[in-house]
């Protein structure tokens, strides 16, 4: 088949290197003048990685990511540790990449590189139609591209072409970039967050390296109320800094790092899933089809399986029927998903009282027994449920 992809990101390189494989013509087309990744540090879970495994991207990642195997989170006021997951022993095969978007994306770019796949740049999408059972595209210089047998949308979170509507969560984040401190107490395998109610959290991701270097890297962010962000670049930063280490004085190396507020980079977050993310020779995947916070760390694995599940379904279902498949085989884990970070998100960053209370008191002391210890790392995993019914289908 003759495909478009639109968007050259995380779920784009992905669909169009499995696609490729199958002796498809793939072309990207990408808004900005240079493919480049936006953002800043992310997890990619067990279930992400066995998808970057069938990618030929797994090495490649591995070699710039810093493997994770606990997640620790601890209510500063009363010391209290309400986050606690194990993926299993240090060393082992199970563990989380913390990994910068920059190496991801130069992973999966090297990836594609083995493949014929055309990345078409400075092309900003306006519009898709139908026309003789093809679909078309047109862009801001006034070209129409076609006809294509299909066109996949990977746009993100800014795709005009996605009749997805969302609900904007209240708070976001602030998310900067700093090299890893020698002689730190903090450890380079641990994703660790500290916590004031849910109205504020500080954490800090280890990340790996960049593409072009060798400086351990990690990713600091901190929880804030998306309408707090213009009081925020008007306040002076060390009064921001001294906030935060109230609540955690270890980090200081790392805060000292952050030296004006550009250093920063304000992450809104939203809510929604698109039920039918297809239409006539068009289909949504990744952000586009579905978004929540990044609570669980699921996004990036989300487009991974996303594109998966849609080659899978490509390959063996003619293309009417293999567009209702691919949603098919992703439902379940998508629904779950995205209920589970509507639940979790207000215990972690909201103004309520209650929902904290409970966190601490009710959910983190049933989090340490073992059968609920087990659900919680393989829901972390991203492996609660099957991430797809593909073998189910056929």
């Amino acid at each position: 088949m003759k495909i478009a992809i639109i968007g050259c990101g995380i779920a784009g390189l992905a669909v169009a290197n499995f696609l490729a494989r199958d002796d498809n013509t793939i072309t990207i087309f990408e808004q900005f003048d240079k493919q480049r990744p936006v953002g800043s540090g992310l997890v990619i879970q067990p279930v992400g990685l066995r998808i970057l495994e069938k990618l030929s991207a797994s090495l490649d990642a591995l070699e710039k990511g810093a493997p994770g195997y606990t997640m620790l989170g601890i209510e500063t006021d009363h010391k209290r540790k309400i986050l606690d997951v194990s993926y299993g022993p240090e060393g082992g095969a199970n563990f989380g990449l913390g990994i910068h978007r920059a190496s991801l994306f130069d992973a999966l770019l090297k990836a594609c590189a083995r493949y014929k796949i055309r990345i078409v740049p400075s092309h900003h999408l306006t519009g898709s139609h139908i026309k003789n059972n093809d679909r078309y595209l047109t862009f801001t210089n006034g070209k129409t591209k076609g006809p294509y047998d299909l066109v996949i949308d990977t746009s993100g979170a800014n795709s005009i072409i996605s009749p997805l509507k969302v609900r904007t969560l209240p708070f976001g984040a602030l998310w900067g970039t700093v090299d890893w401190v020698a002689n730190t107490p903090l450890k380079y395998n641990r994703l660790e967050q500290r916590y004031r109610q849910a109205r504020n959290m500080i954490g800090i991701l280890p990340i790996g390296c960049l593409p072009d270097g060798n400086t351990r890297k990690a990713t600091l962010f901190w929880s804030l109320p998306a309408h707090d962000y213009d009081k925020w670049l008007n306040t002076p930063l060390e009064t921001w800094k001294k906030q935060v280490l109230g609540m955690w004085p270890e980090i200081q190396p790392f805060l000292d790092q952050i030296e004006k507020h550009d250093d920063m980079t304000m992450a809104r977050y939203s809510h929604g899933t698109l039920y039918k993310p297809y239409s006539e020779r068009l289909v949504h995947i990744g952000d586009a089809a579905h978004r929540a916070s990044p609570q669980l760390g699921q996004g990036a694995n989300m487009a991974l399986l996303d594109a998966y599940a849609l080659s899978q379904c490509l390959k063996h279902y003619p293309i009417d029927q293999a567009l209702k498949a691919y949603v098919k085989s992703r439902k379940q884990h998508t629904l779950l998903y995205q209920s589970m970070s509507w639940a979790f998100t207000p215990m972690y960053q909201s103004n309520s009282r209650v929902l904290p209370f409970l966190r601490d008191r009710v959910f983190a002391p049933i989090s340490t027994i073992p059968p609920v210890q087990k659900l919680l790392t393989s829901l972390v995993k991203g492996t609660l449920i099957a991430p797809h019914t593909l073998t189910n289908m056929r």
